[in-house]
């Protein structure tokens, strides 16, 4: 179920950022993205090492590829509404478009990574089973002085 998610998910941020390739017209400039996270409530901390422990050495190890330039972890200091919540920002800057739809590593580097597949799959269930809401936000800056 997790693989599933997962694959979807990768799949919706490679359309995002194809439409955002597109739309921009700029295929060497980096590309920002703000991942957002909502737990449920008292599974934060939960959520947070299972993210450290199975999806961050990912993150780093693409960034060791040069595909993402800067890893952002980031929480709020104050609580939101419900519906605003969110317990996690996770921003990325990739290189460029093409880095940000390579896509996760390959079968031989997840292998290296996480020997042992069926942990990693029932902790990525996991991680996913305590997920409330999740969504991807790719942002551009706006430059104040040619507006």
């Amino acid at each position: 179920m997790a693989q599933h998610f997962v694959l979807s998910l990768a799949v919706a941020v490679a359309l995002a950022g194809s439409v955002f390739a597109q739309a921009s017209g700029v295929m060497d400039r980096p590309v920002t993205v703000d991942y957002y996270y909502k737990a449920k409530w008292g599974y934060a901390d939960e959520f947070l090492r299972l993210f450290l422990k199975n999806h961050y050495p990912v993150l780093k190890k693409q960034k060791e590829k040069g595909n993402i330039l800067q890893i952002q972890i980031v929480k709020p200091r104050y609580h939101a509404t419900e519906d605003g919540r969110w317990d996690y920002r996770v921003t990325l800057v990739y290189r460029n478009p093409a880095a940000m739809l390579s896509g996760p590593l390959g079968e031989a580097e997840m292998r290296q990574l996480y020997p042992d597949k069926t942990v990693f799959e029932r902790e990525e269930q996991r991680r996913f089973e305590i997920l409330l809401a999740h969504w991807d936000v790719p942002i551009e800056p706006v430059e104040p002085e040619q507006r």
